[in-house]
């Protein structure tokens, strides 16, 4: 089940407050102006969560890359611990943009973007479900496919 906007703003907020804006602040020595960007990450995290959850494909990826590469900034491939899959943020990613770098991942990545066991992974791929990529693991854009499928079933 895709996360509630409200808790996609939470962890945006306290995400970009830890990330970002608490070392600015150390950095700058507790600068007035450091206010006033946690104003506008406010504002700006609520309207990053509606196009994440509810805009376009194209929007929503691009929010979600933004993001991603701002919180998330390193020299080696974006490679959230398993159980990050499961927070707000992580569930808003697996479904509207799979893994945001990675082509195919394993399947205990695959488990996690979808809240099953490796094994259950393993039967999807078995059974047809979930495709698997050529080189090992399973393709992201099936994982993603299959939560939007789940979640189609939930509405009808």
């Amino acid at each position: 089940m895709p996360p509630r906007h409200d808790e996609l703003v939470d962890q945006l907020i306290r995400l970009i407050d830890i990330r970002l804006l608490d070392p600015l602040e150390i950095l700058l020595d507790g600068h007035d102006g450091v206010d006033s960007l946690r104003a506008v990450v406010h504002d700006r995290a609520r309207s990053w969560a509606t196009t994440m959850v509810g805009g376009d494909d194209r929007a929503a990826v691009g929010a979600i890359i933004r993001v991603i590469s701002t919180l998330y900034p390193g020299d080696g491939p974006f490679d959230p611990p398993l159980d990050w899959w499961r927070t707000p943020l992580g569930q808003v990613v697996a479904a509207r943009a799979g893994h945001p770098t990675a082509e195919s991942v394993s399947y205990a990545v695959a488990g996690a973007m979808l809240g099953i066991t490796r094994q259950g992974v393993h039967d999807l791929v078995t059974r047809g479900k979930l495709a698997r990529h050529p080189e090992g693991g399973v393709l992201s854009t099936s994982v993603r496919d299959r939560l939007r499928q789940r979640e189609g079933n939930r509405r009808a």
